[in-house]
């Protein structure tokens, strides 16, 4: 099965957030992720068994349990891919965010657990295939700081409507 580790996004965000992706659909075409979609990949393992499966929980829960929850803020927009062809995304910073990336990372190391170990880079992705204009994209409403305190592993079923996340195991942050 298909999975990945994220930071879930508090409600507050997550809406303010889709508040930023209705304005930009004004401005920029794309495919708009489901705002119930947003999180932050700490960690994309891909394809896994049961018994990988179960190792992924147990790396989630001991670099999970060092942390603290985390104040989340917007910092600006940003893409990947060509202009034409982008995927648009909301920049994040967030003290120990990373840290708590790389510990996950550690962990699933030790765990001997493969996963996608391109360089970390906080954010939300907002669109998909998306083409941006030339140009400033003029007032945008970014999401207000927000307290973010859970760790999810999630399953991921690619489907033609777009991805279905389900959650397999959850780690409060306390």
């Amino acid at each position: 099965m298909r999975c990945f580790i994220a930071l879930d996004i508090p409600q507050d965000f997550r809406d303010e957030t889709a508040a930023l992706a209705r304005a930009l659909k004004e401005r920029v075409s794309g495919r708009f992720l489901d705002p119930e979609n947003y999180h932050v990949t700490l960690a994309f393992l891909g394809d896994i068994d049961g018994h990988d499966l179960l190792a992924a929980q147990t790396a989630l829960e001991r670099a999970a349990v060092q942390a603290h929850p985390l104040i989340l803020s917007a910092d600006g927009l940003g893409k990947f891919g060509r202009t034409h062809d982008a995927t648009l995304w909301l920049g994040l910073t967030s003290e120990g965010l990373a840290e708590l990336a790389e510990a996950i990372r550690a962990e699933l190391t030790a765990e001997e657990i493969s996963f996608d170990n391109k360089n970390f880079r906080a954010h939300l992705t907002l669109a998909r295939r998306a083409e941006l204009p030339k140009g400033d994209l003029g007032e945008l409403p970014f999401p207000e700081p927000a307290c973010a305190n859970t760790v999810t592993l999630y399953k991921s079923e690619l489907t033609q409507d777009g991805p279905i996340y389900s959650a397999l195991h959850q780690f409060q942050l306390v």
